[in-house]
């Protein structure tokens, strides 16, 4: 099995359009709605949310269903101690920072 670098991936997510909708209506809307901040990225985007119950498995069910049709991204989910913030990057080559804003746009 060989495995394709970032910059070799299409910036492009791999689900039909109707399916892309159901999934801005559903997980990406949530997602996108729960954002306390955004911080611009080089590659990508930050987002910050609370550090409420249930929080980071919503947000790892999200990265799950993204990697399977959105191959060119990188998560990173960092939770900070003592009930601090919890941050979601979202990166990827080149045409990924422009393709997130228009998926996280509530």
């Amino acid at each position: 099995m060989t495995t394709r670098t970032t910059a070799e991936l299409p910036v492009a997510c791999a689900l039909p359009p109707a399916d892309l909708e159901e999934r801005r209506a559903g997980a990406l809307g949530a997602l996108a709605a729960a954002v306390l901040e955004r911080r611009e990225l080089p590659d990508g985007w930050a987002l910050r949310f609370a550090p409420e119950a249930g929080r980071v498995p919503e947000l790892a069910r999200v990265v799950e269903l993204e990697r399977a049709c959105c191959a060119f991204l990188r998560f990173r989910l960092t939770v900070e101690p003592a009930q601090g913030p919890v941050w979601l990057e979202l990166t990827g080559p080149p045409g990924a920072k422009e393709l997130l804003a228009e998926l996280l746009t509530p």
